[in-house]
């Protein structure tokens, strides 16, 4: 069986009860970074074989981790910090398990993701987690572009040297919407700013960035949307058009909210 064990993203206290017993039970455990997850390993007292599955050595890595799980030895894949195959090798380790009827479970627990977006204050009930953008940044405002109109809350991870980069085209793409960036979640100097994109650019313009960040950003008000701002517009004028030709009264009845909530 293939077990996926999330590991905390900062506060080692956070791994969960079933996560170490999944850990105490493999017989191998598989990573990105194995002196990493050998030091969580170490320090849990649990010693296991260790194979490093990253991209650069998949087509190496996946047969050894398949043969491993044909013979039936359980195995473990845990990322760095946080959930297996979250901006993270392990996608293509859990298709190959699925496409052979191999066994996967799951255990749940901290990513930096629902973290940084619970703590945001920003709107929480529909959102789109986008991962790290392209580092340039021509690439990397056509890729904010797919979302400029998205009414949901955008999550984005992104490295300390090209976070400003990041704020900046996030500005340009989306204009001065509220955000939040979250940096050493769970860590003892958890740090989370939140602003207008350009009050954000600012600070960290003044202070260097340092460690992995991750940034949420508000989804686009309904009348951010030109096409339906105008869709509006219209409906609002043959509403009046049309009370005015059979004499009736207008300005009762008729408010923002009926304009607004028009169906797409």
């Amino acid at each position: 069986m293939l077990n996926l064990v999330a590991t905390p993203i900062g506060n080692l206290g956070d791994i969960t009860l079933r996560a170490l017993e999944t850990l105490r039970a493999a017989d191998l455990v598989v990573s990105e970074d194995t002196r990493k997850t050998g030091t969580l390993l170490h320090h849990f007292d649990i010693r296991k074989p260790q194979l490093s599955f990253r991209e650069d050595n998949e087509a190496k890595a996946l047969p050894r981790v398949m043969n491993a799980l044909r013979e039936g030895l359980n195995v473990a894949l845990v990322s760095d910090a946080g959930s297996p195959s979250v901006s993270d090798p392990g996608f293509t380790l859990v298709r190959a398990c699925l496409s052979e009827g191999i066994a996967v479970s799951v255990n749940p627990g901290p990513t930096a993701v629902v973290a940084a977006l619970t703590l945001s204050g920003l709107p929480v009930h529909s959102f789109t987690f986008r991962g790290f953008p392209p580092r340039k940044p021509g690439q990397r405002k056509r890729f904010f572009e797919v979302d400029r109109r998205a009414p949901h809350t955008l999550i984005f991870y992104e490295s300390p040297r090209r976070l400003t980069g990041f704020l900046s085209d996030a500005l340009d793409v989306f204009g001065d919407r509220d955000a939040a960036v979250a940096n050493d979640l769970t860590k003892l100097f958890e740090r989370v700013d939140r602003g207008k994109l350009s009050e954000l650019l600012a600070v960290f313009r003044e202070n260097e960035p340092r460690g992995e960040y991750t940034v949420v950003i508000a989804g686009a008000a309904a009348e951010a949307d030109p096409a339906r701002a105008e869709r509006a517009e219209k409906k609002r004028r043959y509403k009046e058009l049309s009370l005015r030709g059979r004499g009736e009264p207008i300005g009762d009845g008729l408010t923002d909210s009926d304009d607004a909530t028009e169906g797409d």
